[in-house]
This record gives C-alpha cells, structure tokens and sequence, in this order.
C-alpha cells in the first residue's frame, strides 16, 4: 500500500502561480512514476505531468510551458510548479503514484486549486 498526501492548492488570480506537492509513503519502490491529473466541475478527470524516478518527464499540451513538474526521491515527493494560472486551470488535482511495468494507480485525496476569471 502507498499512501499519498497533497498540499499547496488554493484561489490564485489569473496570471498566478502555486506550487503542489505530494508526499508519498508505504511500499515505495524505487521504480516508479509519479504525477499529477486534475478534474473540472463536470468534466473526466484529465492527465497534468508526470515524472518518473529516472527525472523522464510528460506534460499535457494544456500546461506545456507554463507547470513544471520536480520530485525529490529521497523524501518520496513530488512537486507541480504552476505558473500563468487560467480560469480553465480550476480543478481538483490529484496525485497519483505507480511502480514502473506494473499498472493501477494509487491516488491521493485530491487539492483544489480555483483560479476565478
């Protein structure tokens, strides 16, 4: 089992930056991927950035150039550096862990991060 806590949401005006993290503890192996999906009030849960412990990373077009995602695997925890927030980056964000060539997800409870247009 792998517990994940978040932190660092808020209400940020457009133009804005906030900086999640996300710690995570249990059965960690040192293969594995960490990240970051986010969902809208009526909308599917959409994927953000994620990280792997080799540093190899991946973000959403949406987010591109704008979210920088960072993990310290010495403290188990990752980072999502968001920068230039928008009215459409209002969202639920969820972090979320997985060991490398295995499948299934463990999520954390999800932090809001409102950006009012």
């Amino acid at each position: 089992q792998v517990q994940l806590v978040e932190s660092g949401g808020g209400l940020v005006q457009a133009g804005g930056s906030l900086r999640l993290s996300c710690a995570a503890s249990g059965s960690i192996f040192s293969g594995n991927a960490m990240g970051w999906y986010r969902q809208a009030p009526g909308k599917q849960r959409e994927f953000v950035a994620t990280i792997t412990t080799r540093d190899s990373t991946n973000y959403a077009d949406s987010v591109m150039g704008r979210f920088t995602i960072s993990r310290d695997n010495a403290k188990n925890t990752v980072y999502l550096q968001m920068n230039s927030l928008k009215p459409e980056d209002t969202a639920v964000y969820y972090c979320y862990y997985r060991r490398l060539g295995y499948s299934g997800n463990y999520w954390g409870q999800g932090t809001q991060v409102t950006v009012p247009s």
